[in-house]
């Protein structure tokens, strides 16, 4: 678009259906660099990407003629065939769960939000992902209905 400037950045979190712990540590570094590759053909910019076991942080600065939501249909879609379809990394289906967080910070806050996603491992040794997702989501005083949150899988097996 001629003309149009922006500087959008927006931090998107989404999980494992189930909250599985699917994303080992064998495959997540190609993982990684698969849905790397799908936000650049989207014609974005990933500036960081990491994650735990059951979900994935990606902070993007956008453009504003990509709908984010478009954007996350696409690196699911794609990411999904690539490990079911390409790799076959899992007995059974892969997939992600529906919806996903999205947070958008300014410029000075980049280096701030880039250190906190290269520490996911770190971090949730210390603080538990619904913790941590609904925590992100009182920050920003985003409304919402715990009915609706992502499926919580408790460790019995239970949904909580």
């Amino acid at each position: 678009m001629a003309n149009t400037y922006s500087q959008i950045y927006i931090q998107l979190v989404f999980a494992v259906k189930g909250r599985a712990n699917l994303i080992t540590k064998d495959h997540k570094d190609e993982l990684y660099k698969y849905i790397t590759g799908i936000v650049r053909k989207k014609g974005q910019k990933l500036l960081a990407i990491n994650g735990v076991a059951d979900h994935v942080h990606m902070f993007v600065g956008m453009t504003p003629d990509l709908a984010i939501s478009d954007m996350m249909k696409e690196v699911k879609r794609c990411s999904t065939n690539f490990i079911n379809e390409d790799k076959n990394w899992y007995r059974g289906r892969f997939s992600w769960q529906e919806g996903f967080g999205a947070f958008s910070y300014s410029r000075s806050h980049i280096d701030r939000v880039v250190k906190y996603i290269q520490n996911q491992e770190s971090h949730h040794k210390k603080r538990a992902f619904k913790e941590e997702y609904i925590s992100l989501l009182k920050k920003f005083e985003v409304e919402y209905n715990e009915r609706y949150l992502f499926e919580w899988i408790d460790l019995d097996g239970s949904e909580g």
